[in-house]
């Protein structure tokens, strides 16, 4: 049975990849379901584990995602014209950067140390290195599409 699982989940993750790399602009909602399958995959969840972690998981996602849209939004937007900004100006971006980047700190913090409760410290390293290796992916696949051109 277990193997089963994990042949189906690496089907579903190739052919939801295959698709999602056809279109010419991947949607947000597709490289989640991508990841819910990278992940699922890698942390092999007991049942228990998986009601547990996912809340937990999704609501520490939405919470990064608000992170970097702020992030975008209110700092990077802002540099496109850096030269017009005065030094009292880009300052300020930088304390508000400084912001950011500790809030996002704190969210982690906290995020891992809830996420401990529910999976091991081996399966909480194994979801560190699953995130990084799906966003390398992500990027190897990316480029290959795109004849390398970042």
């Amino acid at each position: 049975m277990k193997i089963n699982k994990n042949i189906l989940a690496v089907v579903f993750l190739l052919l939801t990849s295959a698709y999602m790399f056809a279109q010419h602009k991947p949607d947000r909602e597709k490289i989640k379901t991508l990841k819910v399958a990278y992940i699922t995959e890698q942390l092999d969840l007991t049942t228990a584990e998986a009601q547990t972690f996912w809340p937990i998981y999704n609501a520490h996602d939405a919470q990064m995602d608000a992170f970097r849209e702020k992030e975008r939004v209110q700092i990077y937007g802002k540099l496109r014209d850096m030269e017009s900004l005065s030094d009292k100006e880009s300052e300020a971006l930088f304390q508000a950067l400084m912001t950011i980047e500790n809030q996002k700190h704190e969210a982690e913090q906290k995020f891992l140390k809830e996420i401990q409760k529910v999976i091991s410290a081996k399966k909480t390293f194994i979801l560190l290195k699953t995130e990084k290796g799906f966003k390398r992916r992500l990027l190897q696949q990316y480029r290959q599409k795109h004849g390398g051109a970042y």
